[in-house]
């Protein structure tokens, strides 16, 4: 008898491990998820840039975090669009982008990856 309730305790024991393991590994791919539409969305901001080039150099693409651009012109629609899809493909998304006069462009994206509200912010630089 004794031996059949070790055995239901250590069974019990190894099915919390793996319920707990199961859990973590949820929520490590709904972070990996997250950070590759990051990732995308930061692609999606590079290639409007490059197809606007001439206006993306004269700081027509800068914006900051908080901020709703204002359509009307190629680059006012590409970064409501842009802003839009963030919202939309992250929770609580949102982004800034900076481009100085090198053509080096840095875009910050943030959105709520936690349930604490603890914002992620996800950086990258490049040139065009």
């Amino acid at each position: 008898m004794m031996e059949i309730l070790v055995a239901i305790l250590v069974l019990g024991l190894g099915l919390l491990g793996f319920a707990g393991l199961h859990a973590r590994s949820l929520a490590n791919t709904h972070s990996a998820y997250l950070r590759s539409q990051a990732t995308i969305l930061t692609h999606d901001a590079v290639e409007r840039m490059r197809v606007n080039r001439a206006a993306a150099k004269k700081g027509s693409y800068n914006t900051v975090i908080g901020s709703v651009p204002a359509g009307g012109s190629v680059a006012g629609d590409d970064l409501a669009e842009w802003k839009q899809n963030l919202g939309q493909a992250l929770p609580g998304g949102d982004g800034s982008i900076t481009v100085d006069g090198n053509s080096a462009v840095t875009i910050t994206l943030r959105w709520n990856e936690r349930r604490d509200g603890t914002p992620t912010t996800f950086t990258t630089q490049t040139t065009f």
